[in-house]
């Protein structure tokens, strides 16, 4: 015991010196508990998850600001994963905020029941039926996709798309002869049912790339 108190005299003050002593504490709190992990603001990024009243968000934006007066601060944008509502929240800057607990595993989407997509878990081969309202832009889900499929308390939360998927133009106007305006869209419904613009010179049968995140297209893709 009397070496360890030594120590402690001796590291402590060179630890302090050179951390910030509310993150070393949270980190030792975090290192301490194998059920909590302490994050600060700076660590703020955007699909974090984490936890807030018992419940698990997702940090949909951020933003840090410095006001010429008063202590600086950060504004975010989250989504309650639970209840799928969405609000914005202010953290002082540095504050400690829980890392939800969670586990991601990648499932292979199979088919919609009507109220539920089903995925496939491909090393277990276990079936997982999540809710319509888990998952954002569900008319981008197409068959034999693989996703990112987060669970909290053995309950899904958030389905996450690849950032780009590519889909088949199944169905658009053609273009026409004369057309030379710069930057021309007209829409195109693709093989999973989705509508996206598109530009002018893409046809009916054509591969295309789109963002999964905002549900825009990225470029053509035929190879």
């Amino acid at each position: 015991m009397k070496i360890v108190a030594v120590l402690s005299i001796i590291i402590l003050p060179v630890v302090f010196a050179y951390v910030p002593a509310a993150k070393f504490l949270s980190r030792i709190q975090a290192v301490g508990s194998s059920s909590s992990l302490f994050l600060s603001t700076s660590d703020f990024k955007n699909g974090l998850t984490i936890e807030l009243d018992g419940v698990p968000f997702k940090i949909l934006e951020f933003l840090h600001v410095k006001p010429g007066k008063g202590a600086a601060f950060v504004r975010t944008k989250v989504k309650n994963l639970v209840s799928g509502t969405t609000q914005e929240r202010t953290f002082r800057a540095g504050e400690s905020v829980g890392a939800a607990d969670i586990n991601r595993v990648e499932m292979q989407f199979t088919y919609n029941d009507g109220d539920n997509l089903v995925f496939m878990n491909m090393e277990t081969f276990e079936e997982q039926r999540v809710e319509n309202k888990k998952v954002d832009n569900i008319l981008l889900m197409k068959e034999g996709l693989s996703c990112q499929v987060t669970l909290w308390n053995d309950q899904v939360i958030d389905v996450a798309l690849p950032p780009s998927v590519t889909y088949k133009v199944v169905e658009t106007p053609p273009n026409f002869k004369g057309n030379t305006a710069q930057g021309a869209m007209k829409p195109a419904t693709l093989d999973s049912g989705a509508t996206v613009n598109v530009p002018m010179f893409i046809e009916v049968g054509e591969n295309i790339s789109v963002s999964t995140a905002d549900c825009k297209y990225l470029n053509r893709d035929n190879n």
